[in-house]
């Protein structure tokens, strides 16, 4: 039979050395990967995985996890972001300054499938050929080129203009010079299929849903230029008249951002009351503007009275539907350039409604006092978050750190014990490599720490 202690017997102290600093190493290269990945994520890989893998296996602790998460599966999607900015004009802006991409390419993927979806059907002509291969193009410079080729072909193609004024305008008032010729041009085309009757319904839908995308951009760049009333009154119609391929771009998001602009505060009130009664999903837009409204009225109420309760309740399932949104417009995290889709209840979410609304919360200290309080009294209590950071991180740009709910810090103690680990691991490589001298150092540090010396030195102190 096999001797262990014949084996054991026979292993050399350069045995114990390495085998001590190989595992010191392999320690400390684990604690300094955990201290990265919980830095970059928020959330330790180790604990992860566990969940995860283990967690199965002894007796479904992974499983409530995946509950909670999906507990507001439906809430938590990715959705188009009513808000977006204009490529060219805006987003080209933060590249031309800071040589920071504002889009990740899973974002513009996206947005190149919902265009493929709402402005093609079917190939009938070299320019809408060419408008195919826009749609389709990964890189801005392709798609500005095919959108010229289409527009050479066909002078009056709204599509292309429609594409040239997202991406190719470097102002938002060359923008909407594009967009006013884009409008005409789409006008036009609308008539002319809608005139052509049911042979021509594909081409009529998709004309209707090129011009309403004109007028929402047109309504957006008079936004941008302070034209309210224009933009106001745009975002009117288009709510009220908008194709079925504008229904999921949550167009009152727009007019409660211009009215809260105008201060029209009693017809934001009331457009929440009307989005309320339709019973639609819900959003950060809808949430936390209506806690704003509340505690605006609140704000010249006794304390305690009915009107500030109702705030503090609005102001709590605000927190509780999106708790990201808290830490943009207190103003303890920067904020970077809105995606041009966000996650329900997540970060990017966060990010998109506090770009355009942090002035308006600004106004209202009152407002802001009761978002601190709530926020804070929601942290305490919080457990795990409940939506995930995954497609926010694959929505945000990298140089944007991602907002954790409830806020985890990594252990303070946790470089230093990668630190140890390290020079563990490098005194036994010392004493591998030079063993006089180390055995030399460890009689004379053994010699240091006598119990008699350092009993007398206790003795003199």
């Amino acid at each position: 039979m096999w001797d262990s202690s014949a084996f054991l017997g026979a292993l050399t102290p350069k045995f114990y050395v390495a085998l001590t600093g190989t595992s010191s190493l392999i320690s400390g290269l684990i604690l300094i990967f955990e201290w990265w990945y919980f830095r970059k994520y928020g959330t330790s890989f180790i604990e992860q995985v566990s969940l995860t893998h283990l967690g199965p296996w002894l007796g479904g602790g992974g499983g409530s996890g995946e509950t909670e998460t999906s507990g507001g599966g439906a809430e938590c999607k990715v959705c188009r972001n009513p808000m977006s900015l204009l490529r060219g004009a805006e987003y080209g802006r933060l590249w031309s300054a800071a040589r920071r991409a504002p889009l990740t390419y899973y974002d513009m993927n996206i947005s190149a499938q919902e265009h493929q979806a709402w402005f093609g059907c079917g190939a009938e002509g070299p320019a809408e050929e060419a408008m195919c291969r826009a749609w389709r193009e990964r890189e801005p410079g392709a798609r500005v080129a095919a959108a010229r080729a289409a527009l050479a072909l066909r002078p009056d193609c709204a599509a292309a203009l429609l594409l040239l004024a997202e991406e190719d305008a470097p102002t938002v008032q060359e923008a909407e010079r594009v967009l006013r010729r884009a409008w005409r041009a789409a006008e036009s085309a609308w008539r002319q299929s809608s005139a052509a009757g049911a042979c021509a319904a594909a081409e009529a839908r998709r004309d209707a849903a090129v011009l309403a995308h004109i007028k929402r951009r047109s309504a957006m760049c008079a936004r941008r230029l302070g034209r309210l009333r224009d933009a106001a009154r745009l975002f009117r119609e288009l709510a009220r008249d908008a194709p079925p391929a504008l229904h999921a771009l949550s167009l009152h998001e727009n007019l409660l951002e211009v009215l809260l602009e105008q201060r029209a505060f009693a017809d934001a009130q009331a457009l929440l009351a009307r989005y309320d009664d339709a019973a639609l999903p819900r959003s950060a837009a809808v949430c936390y503007t209506a806690a704003l409204l509340r505690a605006r009225a609140a704000a010249g109420a006794p304390a305690r009275s009915g009107a500030e309760l109702a705030a503090i309740e609005a102001m709590r399932r605000a927190v509780e539907f999106n708790p990201h949104v808290p830490e943009y417009l207190l103003e303890l995290r920067p904020l970077t350039l809105p995606p041009e889709h966000v996650l329900r209840r997540g970060d990017s979410e966060a990010v998109a409604y506090a770009f355009f609304h942090l002035r308006h919360w600004r106004a209202c200290e009152p407002a802001l006092r009761l978002l601190g309080a709530a926020w804070a009294a929601a942290e305490r209590g919080a457990g795990a978050g409940g939506c995930g950071a995954c497609a926010d991180r694959e929505l945000l740009p990298a140089h944007h750190a991602l907002s954790q709910f409830p806020r985890r810090r990594a252990p303070a103690l946790l470089p230093l014990a990668a630190a140890l680990c390290a020079l563990t691991a490098l005194l036994a490589l010392l004493a591998h490599r030079w063993p006089a001298h180390a055995h030399a150092v460890a009689r004379a540090a053994a010699q240091q720490l006598d119990p008699r010396r350092l009993h007398t030195l206790l003795a003199a102190v």
